[in-house]
């Protein structure tokens, strides 16, 4: 096995052809058929379901372009790395962002990454917390903001912003940011809550166990988009952190207010991972990226929080 093979196997995998993968690596169509038979022949496996509509993976093909990835990424960042010490830093820094932050970091952190380091190459993978920690500790991110998490023999953590929840409607609710709410006092309402096990579920279900209460929930949804919208057509409330729908209370398509209940806070915090030292040019992203959360929290983008960071 080598990356020459790897290359081959993964350009066929992302394009579903041999002739348009061909092209991509500059090589003849023989000589990528040869890369992915001598690397199926290593495995002992097929890789791919070869047939008139295309190159599709197989099972083990799967499992592989995962490994596969992640080996030319590492590899990419090693020569990236491995540069003069008197050159620019350089390489690929991959970031994850929470879905509810990205809208307010994404851009921001992107220009200033740039500004300062035009030769570093930023990747940015946005998600929920539970799957942005799955993809740091298996190394297909760097750093990644998460919330809630505590300090772990794998992951190193920092304790950047506390934000508390509210509750959210369509306009014809009129809730008001003056008039906070108690869980109890909303609970008759019909919700529309991340599906679990995210990690906001988790919150918003032990406040209510805590108050002794139980949420009607009306629909769940992994995609917070999907999530206003629905609340925003008037299917049901919903509970996000006051970031999430700064945009949208402006523009007038949801209204919101505080909850009162007890523990309905989230913590935000960077990670990174523990087992493995970072680069260069992931602590230069790792500190911009620190500039760019507490300059957004100083200049009043970052509504009902607290700086601990």
């Amino acid at each position: 096995m080598d990356l020459k093979q790897l290359r081959a196997f993964v350009t066929v995998a992302e394009t579903g052809n041999v002739t348009r993968a061909s092209s991509l690596l500059n090589l003849v169509q023989p000589a990528v058929s040869r890369q992915l038979r001598l690397l199926e022949e290593d495995l002992g496996t097929e890789l791919f379901d070869r047939s008139r509509h295309g190159m599709q993976l197989t099972p083990p093909g799967k499992t592989m372009l995962e490994y596969a990835r992640r080996i030319l990424n590492e590899v990419a960042r090693a020569k990236a790395e491995i540069q003069p010490t008197e050159g620019p830093v350089a390489g690929i820094v991959s970031i994850g962002l929470l879905a509810s932050t990205s809208d307010l970091l994404a851009t921001r952190l992107a220009a200033e990454v740039a500004r300062r380091y035009p030769h570093i190459r930023l990747r940015l993978t946005i998600g929920y917390a539970g799957h942005l920690q799955d993809w740091l500790e298996a190394g297909d991110v760097d750093a990644a903001l998460l919330y809630g998490q505590k300090e772990t023999p794998t992951l190193h953590v920092k304790a950047l912003i506390e934000e508390s929840l509210w509750v959210v409607a369509a306009p014809s609710a009129k809730l008001s940011r003056r008039k906070p709410l108690t869980l109890e006092h909303v609970a008759r309402e019909p919700f529309v809550l991340p599906a679990a096990p995210q990690g906001l579920r988790a919150v918003i279900e032990h406040a209510a166990a805590e108050a002794g209460v139980v949420l009607q929930v009306f629909a769940e949804t992994n995609a917070l988009s999907v999530q206003k919208e629905l609340v925003a057509q008037g299917h049901g409330w919903s509970i996000l952190p006051a970031v999430c729908v700064t945009q949208e209370l402006e523009r007038g398509l949801l209204c919101a207010a505080p909850l009162a209940s007890k523990g309905l806070q989230r913590t935000i915090v960077l990670a990174a991972p523990s087992s493995r030292q970072a680069t260069a040019p992931v602590r230069c992203v790792v500190a911009t990226l620190l500039d760019c959360v507490q300059a957004t929290f100083e200049e009043g983008h970052w509504p009902d929080a607290r700086w601990l960071g």
